[in-house]
């Protein structure tokens, strides 16, 4: 892999896999892989800019933080999840640009996740290796203006080519793609068998130049600036059997499978920079001084900062189960509902406090503090609202449905 030849491949090394155990992750929070990438951060990426920046794109790429999850024999670094979550968590609390780090992860465990494990040998030759370099981007395209997390109720369509058998003309609107502005190619659902609902989507990729794609500019938002999202309008765009990315009628599976682990593997980064926000936090309550005491010795500001702490701790337990889970094989459906909940609502409530501790200055933008605010603020809408993630756990206890009673069971006659 060319990144291994450039200045910026130190990390490279401490990115590989090393056999690390779930429960070393789990119990230190000052892993030595995670204190790697938080230092590689702190030394290659450092502040936000005010948009995206390719050359800090390509310095990640080229140090390792987009191959760690593929194989060796593709090109990876072999690693597991666990030790991803490790590698991104240290990149979110190295550098305050958490909508690069946001771009980062996305692309490692949707799209990329997607194409390595159902994309076609050609497929794959042709594009892994320069995404892997940084060299182009790849977008994961199924939210619609009317379709969020529900995949079988996007309006896409993929209908047979009369003309040409094994071909279709996609139709449709995408909206709110990662990284579309800049994608090279996009993994896009749509519907080939209305009639059969979710089993009717399946999955293409399609390069952003093919005639008939039309790719959106960056939607102007509050935070993660450093992550452009748009999006990607398709209007009778031909595509073939050499597009599909696994089997017609697979999308919705290819979807879940990359989508179940990235509700909590999208998170890494938030512990960092939770983590970030918490030593800021207590250095303020610590140093800052109202009349002849520091802050932190009033209750109220302590508690705040034991609140932070405790939920930082709950999320990090909560993420690296989905993530030993997900390395296991098993189903992560609860767990990463479940740690998307915990981490993304904490997350906020953590800068909100934040924001109380340092009074009037955390309300500037010279503080910091507020960009952690808007940043966190849109963990409450990606790989799922709040209220999606609680749809889903509910769902899964099975409070949704009524107890099955027996004829003879006196509370089935009242």
């Amino acid at each position: 892999m060319s990144a291994q030849n450039t200045e910026f491949a130190a990390p490279l090394e401490a990115l590989a896999s090393d056999g690390l155990q779930p429960i070393d992750a789990l119990l230190n929070d000052q892993h030595p892989r995670k204190l790697a990438a938080k230092a590689w951060a702190a030394d290659h990426l450092g502040s936000a800019p005010d948009d995206f920046d390719r050359l800090r794109w390509q310095r990640a790429a080229q140090a390792g933080f987009l191959s760690m999850v593929v194989p060796t024999d593709r090109g990876g670094l072999g690693c597991t999840l666990v030790e991803a979550m490790l590698s991104f968590e240290g990149l979110g609390a190295g550098t305050s640009d958490s909508g690069l780090v946001y771009a980062l992860v996305s692309q490692t465990f949707a799209m990329q996740r997607a194409l390595v494990d159902h994309g076609t040998d050609k497929q794959l030759d042709r594009w892994l290796a320069d995404i892997l370099a940084g060299q182009s981007m790849g977008g994961f395209a199924m939210s619609e203006p009317g379709a969020g997390s529900d995949i079988s109720s996007i309006q896409t369509v993929a209908v047979a080519d009369n003309k040409q058998t094994n071909s279709w003309r996609l139709t449709g609107q995408k909206s709110w793609v990662t990284l579309g502005p800049l994608a090279d190619v996009a993994i896009i659902f749509a519907s080939t068998d209305p009639s059969k609902g979710r089993w009717g989507i399946s999955a293409f990729l399609i390069e952003t130049d093919r005639p008939g794609v039309q790719v959106g500019e960056s939607i102007d938002r509050m935070g993660l600036r450093g992550a452009p999202f748009g999006n990607i309008a398709l209007n009778d765009v031909a595509v073939t059997s050499d597009d599909l990315l696994g089997k017609v009628g697979a999308g919705a599976s290819i979807f879940a499978a990359a989508v179940e682990a990235e509700r909590a593997l999208l998170y890494a980064p938030q512990l960092g920079a939770t983590e970030r926000l918490l030593a800021l936090t207590i250095e303020r309550a610590t140093t800052h001084r109202a009349g002849d005491r520091t802050i932190g010795s009033f209750q109220a500001v302590s508690h705040r900062i034991a609140d932070l702490k405790l939920g930082l701790e709950a999320s990090r337990l909560l993420a690296y189960k989905a993530a030993a889970l997900a390395d296991q094989g098993s189903s992560v459906t609860l767990a990463a509902a479940l740690a998307k909940l915990q981490t993304s609502e904490s997350a906020v409530a953590g800068a909100l406090d934040a924001m109380r501790v340092f009074g009037a200055e955390g309300y500037t933008v010279g503080a910091g503090i507020e960009a952690e605010l808007r940043h966190a603020i849109a963990g409450l809408n990606f790989a799922g609202t709040s209220d999606i993630q609680r749809n889903v756990v509910a769902g899964l206890l099975g409070v949704d449905r009524p107890r099955r009673t027996q004829p003879s069971d006196p509370d089935a006659q009242r």
